[in-house]
C-alpha cells in the first residue's frame, strides 16, 4: 500500500448541496431559507436566543469571581525532583529554585513561583528555595536531611487581633 492509495471510506465526505440554482434543483429561488426575516439574511447572530423565553445564561445564578491578585504557581512533586537528580539533570548540592528546575527541564517555564508538593520519595539531601510548600513536602525534605526556604511573604497579622 502506498500513501497515494489511501482514500476515505465511501460516504465519509459528503459534498454540500448546491442552492439557488433554479427551481428544478428543489433548492432554487430562496435556497431553502424561506421568505424574508432575520433567518433569510446573512449574518444571523442570535446565539443563546430562545424565542423570547429567558435564556439559560440569564436564568442561572451568577457565582464566584476571578481573583486578579492570584499567583500562577508551578506545582512540583518531590518524586519528579528526585528523578531529575538521579538522571543528573539537577545538582543536589546547589540550592534548587525555579531557575534550576527550568534549566533541568522539570518545568517548562517559570510562572510566579513554585509550590513543592509531597507526592513521591526524596532520598537526596537538597536545599529548596520555593514560593510555597506543603507540610508533607517539608517533612519529607527535612527527613532526608535537606531544608526548605519559603519565599512567600508572611501574611501580616491584623491590627484587631493584637
Amino acid at each position: 500500500m502506498k500513501l497515494s492509495d489511501l482514500r476515505d471510506r465511501p460516504g465519509a465526505r459528503k459534498s454540500g448541496k448546491r442552492v439557488g440554482r433554479g427551481i428544478g434543483s428543489g433548492k432554487g429561488k430562496t435556497a431553502g431559507r424561506g421568505i424574508k426575516g432575520q433567518w433569510a439574511r446573512a449574518g444571523v447572530a442570535i446565539k443563546g436566543f430562545e424565542g423570547g423565553q429567558m435564556p439559560l445564561h440569564r436564568r442561572l445564578p451568577k457565582r464566584g469571581f476571578t481573583n486578579v491578585f492570584a499567583r500562577k504557581l508551578n506545582e512540583v512533586n518531590l518524586g519528579r525532583v528526585q528523578q531529575a537528580i538521579d538522571a543528573g539533570k539537577l545538582d543536589a548540592a546547589a540550592t534548587v529554585d525555579v531557575d534550576a528546575l527550568v534549566k533541568a527541564g522539570v518545568l517548562r517555564r517559570a510562572k510566579d513561583g513554585v509550590r513543592l508538593l509531597g507526592a513521591g520519595e526524596i532520598n537526596s539531601k537538597v536545599d529548596f528555595a520555593v514560593y510555597g510548600a506543603s507540610r508533607s513536602a517539608v517533612a519529607a525534605v527535612e527527613k532526608a536531611g535537606g531544608s526548605v526556604k519559603i519565599l512567600r511573604p508572611r501574611p501580616e497579622a491584623s491590627e484587631e487581633a493584637a
